[in-house]
C-alpha cells in the first residue's frame, strides 16, 4: 500500500444534552449532535447518504439511511471540512450512535466513510 491515500475522510461528532426539548418522565431525551467531516484525503469527495446506528441504554436498535445530510450533499475538496448539527430523541438517559457515509469522489470512486462511535447522555447519567 502506498504512503498517500486518495480517499480518505475523518468524521468527529459530539453530542450535548437538550433538556428543554426533554421530557424524561415520559421516557423522551432529546439530543443535538454535532459533526464534522473533513477531508483528509487526495480527492475531493461528495457526501451522497448517511446510515445511522443508534442504540438505546436498554439494547434497542434505531437504523437510519438517508440522501445527504440536513439536506444536502456537500463536496468537500481535500483539507475542506463540513460541520452540521441534527438530532436524534432516546427513549433513555444513555445511548450511542455510529454509522458511515457514502461518498463518491470526482473520479466516480464510492467508499463508505466511517463514523466512530459516540456517547448520548444526560448530564451526571454516567458518573
Amino acid at each position: 500500500m502506498s504512503e498517500t491515500e486518495p480517499y480518505r475522510i475523518q468524521v468527529t461528532a459530539v453530542a450535548e444534552y437538550v433538556a428543554e426539548q426533554s421530557h424524561p418522565q415520559d421516557e423522551h431525551y432529546v439530543f443535538a449532535y454535532h459533526v464534522t467531516v473533513l477531508n483528509t484525503g487526495e480527492t475531493a469527495a461528495r457526501l451522497l447518504a448517511r446510515h445511522w446506528l443508534i442504540t438505546d441504554g436498554n439494547g434497542k436498535l434505531q437504523e437510519v439511511h438517508g440522501q445527504g445530510v440536513i439536506g444536502e450533499q456537500p463536496t468537500l475538496a481535500p483539507g475542506q471540512a463540513f460541520r452540521y448539527t441534527s438530532g436524534c430523541v432516546l427513549g433513555t438517559p444513555v445511548g450511542t450512535m455510529q454509522g458511515s457515509y457514502r461518498m463518491r469522489a470526482d473520479d466516480g470512486h464510492e467508499f463508505e466513510a466511517e463514523i466512530p462511535a459516540f456517547v448520548l447522555a444526560v448530564p451526571k447519567a454516567l458518573h
